[in-house]
């Protein structure tokens, strides 16, 4: 689980709802139809953009971002030559059923196993991870559509509560609750947006990114194993896909 999303996203709104507290209190800054403009005409909006599917399988994204959990590259570095130097003294078959935490990598493996050409394991595995990114970029697109709904509904929602209050004018009771709904739905807009949708988008790209150089350096490891290379060459040629500061700790270790 990546804490640091769910701490980020907390502390932002936290800092924001005490502001409001500070500034008279929050009920001040609760107004229902800001909601229903901003968050329900965001909602419905980006629904239009999607396939329904897209749109349902965004809470999926949504805890992907939240609960996603990494794999350390040395990690799978120093896997990759445990099982290469397993297959070196046992051959390919002694591959199988050993314990293999990361998914795309005991798919790999399990492809070996089969007998599959090395040819038809790399294509097969480079479609997966074209298939992954894809998911992904779907998932970012989602939530920075709502960024971007967010505020152009609030400034909708800003546009009609002036015509309440310019139509109202010779009716003071109502030019509080019109100027409520102009401010706060430009608010409600700008806090879905910066404090929730980017950076959820942003993070959902980020665990793209690495999840990327995770599975190519998998890819490197099954045509190594494959190749027959010695296990301790592997080991010193996956050591490119680690930062430069961390390559002369792992080879040590």
């Amino acid at each position: 689980m990546d804490i640091a999303t769910v701490i980020g996203i907390i502390g932002a709104l936290a800092i924001i709802a005490v502001a409001m507290v500070l500034s008279g209190g929050i009920i001040l800054f609760i107004n229902v139809p800001s909601m229903l403009v901003v968050f329900g005409g965001a909602s419905f909006a980006v629904m239009a953009m999607f396939p329904l599917g897209t749109t349902l399988s965004s809470i999926k994204v949504l805890l992907k971002s939240i609960l996603n959990k990494i794999d350390n590259p040395n990690e799978l570095i120093e896997k990759g030559v445990e099982l290469a130097t397993i297959a070196r003294k046992e051959g390919i078959l002694g591959l199988e059923g050993q314990e293999i935490p990361n998914e795309f990598l005991q798919k790999g493996i399990s492809l070996c196993v089969d007998g599959h050409e090395p040819d038809f394991v790399q294509r097969m595995l480079s479609k997966d991870i074209n298939l992954a990114v894809e998911r992904h970029e779907w998932g970012q697109k989602f939530f920075m559509k709502i960024a971007d709904m967010g505020p152009a509904m609030g400034m909708i929602g800003t546009l009609i509560g002036l015509v309440g209050m310019l139509a109202n004018m010779d009716d003071p009771k109502t030019i509080g609750p019109s100027m409520a709904v102009a401010l706060l739905t430009t608010l409600y807009g700008a806090v879905l947006a910066n404090a929730f949708c980017i950076p959820v988008a942003d993070k959902l790209a980020y665990i793209a990114d690495q999840q990327r150089l995770n599975r190519s350096l998998i890819l490197e490891i099954i045509g190594a194993i494959q190749e027959g290379i010695n296990p301790k060459v592997m080991g010193e040629m996956l050591q490119t896909y680690l930062p430069e500061g961390k390559r002369a700790v792992a080879a040590a270790e």
